[in-house]
């Protein structure tokens, strides 16, 4: 098949590693043909190109800044994009018959583009739903719902899903919360797509670790928690820096939190005002060295704002299991992140605020290495058998035989 895959992620090259080139790569090794669109964000200053490399199209559109920018900004971007995307489209693969068109949320302002695809290739739609907008930012408070933002993004969101032959979710929870609050869709079309990866083996390398510990200044016998991924508001940053205040005298674990966003300014400013001894943070990091980091490290940590009311289920999970580190999710209830991770024995829950309930599973895991070994052995087998990218090609590819 001849393959469109609309995406905000910045893509240059199906060989690094992540969800959706992951899931690219597994869809031109079984043989189609792929033309990926993505963005060069202005703060790139790369004007619109169209390569070929690895055997898969990209074609790079000039955009305004999207990610880690200000709300105003990013408003303006997401409208804009559709516009965009489509005049490159346009210009550069108007030629091309298309079968099938993969999408991701964010955004929802492609529409207009994958319509017209649709209609001039009757070529069939996938969307992978990984965000709920505009209701996110409800949740946050960063607009007003039922103001004029609200309702106008809402329509943009209603089209999207009814331009849609078949919805991939995130989780279970992902699902029920779709079909229960947009009744106009068929719940038949929605299912489960998770985010998943091309698990590569990872060892613990003694070597590596002692080197590691010894550049990042990690006490020899510690346990080290890591954070890894975007440091904004959807992460509730401020129960973050309250579990880092109350363990700044434990001195049995290490934390390493490595990332930017919106919110690292404030992050650097507490490490700044308490130079904490068993804390790091690292503002960003290149995928190689991240990938070496995670490896030495014992426990991975999700952070959800408890305001959202969406069911969010964050892709750093994935690196957490590939390098077998058990996980506490500090959510939201909406989010079944922590529940499906307890009720596979590989993390906790806890609820975002509960500093009390969190620092419990910090003893508890710092105090039984051979609890952390077991845990992490049994959500690298979940991993590979529930978020590996086969699972995500055949779900897809079941509705295309």
């Amino acid at each position: 098949m001849n393959i469109l895959f609309l995406t905000v992620s910045r893509i240059t090259d199906i060989n690094e590693r992540g969800i959706y080139t992951d899931l690219i790569r597994k869809f031109k090794d079984e043989g189609h043909k792929i033309v990926i669109v993505s963005p060069s964000e202005r703060r790139l200053n790369i004007q619109t190109n169209f390569i070929t490399t690895n055997g898969v199209q990209i074609l790079n559109v000039k955009t305004l800044n999207i990610q880690k920018t200000n709300i105003f900004e990013k408003g303006i971007s997401t409208i804009l994009l559709e516009y965009q995307f489509k005049h490159a489209v346009k210009k550069y693969i108007n030629n091309v018959k298309f079968d099938l068109i993969l999408y991701s949320t964010p955004p929802i302002t492609f529409t207009k583009v994958i319509q017209k695809i649709k209609q001039k290739d009757n070529a069939k739609t996938y969307l992978l739903l990984k965000d709920i907008f505009p209701q996110n930012a409800v949740d946050l408070e960063m607009i007003r719902k039922n103001g004029l933002l609200h309702r106008y993004f809402r329509k943009k969101e209603k089209k999207l899903y009814a331009i849609s032959d078949y919805i991939g979710c995130m989780s279970p929870a992902n699902v029920t919360y779709l079909i229960n609050n947009n009744p106009q869709i068929n719940p038949e079309i929605v299912e489960v797509c998770a985010n998943s990866i091309e698990p590569k083996k990872n060892y613990k390398d003694s070597i590596l670790k002692n080197l590691l510990f010894s550049k990042y200044n990690i006490p020899e016998n510690s346990t080290v928690f890591l954070y890894g991924g975007n440091l904004g508001k959807p992460q509730g940053i401020s129960f973050l820096l309250d579990i880092l205040m109350s363990n700044t005298s434990n001195s049995h674990v290490f934390f390493v939190i490595v990332g930017s966003g919106t919110e690292y300014n404030r992050i650097k400013v507490w490490f700044d005002k308490n130079s904490p001894k068993n804390a790091l943070l690292i503002s960003n990091l290149e995928k190689s060295e991240y990938d070496q980091l995670v490896s030495i490290c014992d426990v991975g940590l999700i952070f959800l704002d408890n305001r959202f009311t969406i069911p969010n289920y964050p892709s750093r999970l994935l690196s957490y299991l590939e390098n077998k580190m058990p996980v506490i999710a500090s959510t939201d209830t909406n989010s079944d992140i922590g529940t499906i991770a307890e009720e596979n024995g590989y993390g906790f829950r806890v609820l975002s605020g509960d500093i009390e309930t969190f620092n419990k599973r910090i003893d508890y895991l710092t105090s039984n290495n051979n609890v952390i070994q077991e845990m992490g052995e049994k959500g690298h087998k979940f991993l590979m058998s529930n978020y590996s990218v086969e699972n995500s090609y055949d779900t897809i590819m079941n509705h295309y035989k």
